[in-house]
């Protein structure tokens, strides 16, 4: 049988996004051992890689070249501050958890661009939206004593990531994708090289294997991905990016006996509800 084009970006689509669950998992352990600018200048290390081959494979040889440097480097730093949101709520959280609270993050998206970029949003997207965030109330459970403040770090993390992408759209007027990617991982790697010696946490033997899927798993995400979106529009991939909290169920379960609660679930389900309708909304007007 003959898989259509759609389904091919989809099988790949599922399999980038279970790839960088298997990451968070790896990144669950490497935080608790090592700091946040370790991990993060690792990452940055193979986007650079990824950003040159990606942009050898476009023949994109002026990939380093940008007509806007201030927004690049917005962009940037917003990257930063999510990814190491994201990361460290890995300590404090279950996969679970901190993959439901950070899954608003479309929601926030659409909120957030009506507000900046003035854009019209209907009546029923702003329902969505005031759905989405009942979802994440119902898992954090703020005024309760069950509450934990650590929740707020993956609600950040979907905060500054909205604000990422708004950036990224805007910077997609000027450059490509591969000058975004490039200077993303320059001046990450630049940052975390001044701030890792300060906090720089010994490595021991396990380390190694632990950066190696990191590296391994973190560049067969964004492949994955990248092939995906050719074969398919991404607005088929994008909501099949909920399948990261089915992930984070199971792989927090299998390593670290995490199984969320039920309003955990509860939440979750409403906030994928949520995000999927508005991504069906943006994807209809876009």
């Amino acid at each position: 049988m003959k898989l259509s084009l759609t389904t091919i970006g989809i099988i790949f689509a599922i399999l980038a996004y279970f790839s960088f669950s298997l990451l968070d998992t790896i990144q669950k352990t490497a935080v608790i051992y090592h700091s946040i600018f370790q991990i993060l200048f690792l990452k940055y290390f193979f986007t650079l890689f990824l950003s040159i081959t990606e942009s050898y494979r476009k023949k994109n040889h002026n990939f380093y070249k940008t007509n806007n440097s201030k927004l690049q480097i917005s962009r940037s730093v917003l990257s930063i501050i999510e990814s190491g949101c994201f990361v460290l709520s890995f300590r404090y959280l279950s996969l679970a958890d901190a993959h439901s609270i950070a899954s608003l993050t479309p929601v926030i998206v659409v909120a957030l661009s009506a507000i900046i970029l003035k854009e019209n949003v209907n009546l029923k997207t702003w329902i969505a939206i005031f759905v989405g965030f009942v979802g994440v109330l119902i898992i954090m459970r703020p005024g309760l004593s069950i509450f934990d403040p650590k929740s707020l770090i993956p609600l950040a993390a979907a905060f500054f990531l909205s604000l990422y992408q708004i950036v990224t759209r805007k910077v997609s007027e000027y450059d490509s994708s591969e000058t975004s990617l490039f200077y993303t991982s320059v001046v990450g790697i630049i940052l975390m090289s001044f701030l890792m010696p300060f906090f720089w946490q010994p490595m021991q033997s396990y380390s190694y294997l632990l950066f190696l899927g990191i590296g391994i798993f973190f560049s067969l995400g964004i492949y994955f991905q990248i092939i995906a979106l050719s074969f398919a529009k991404a607005s088929v991939v994008q909501p099949f990016h909920y399948t990261l909290i089915l992930w984070a169920i199971i792989l927090g379960y299998i390593f670290y006996n995490d199984f969320p609660d039920l309003p955990t679930v509860i939440g979750a389900i409403i906030i994928t509800l949520s995000g999927i309708y508005v991504l069906n909304i943006r994807s209809k007007t876009a």
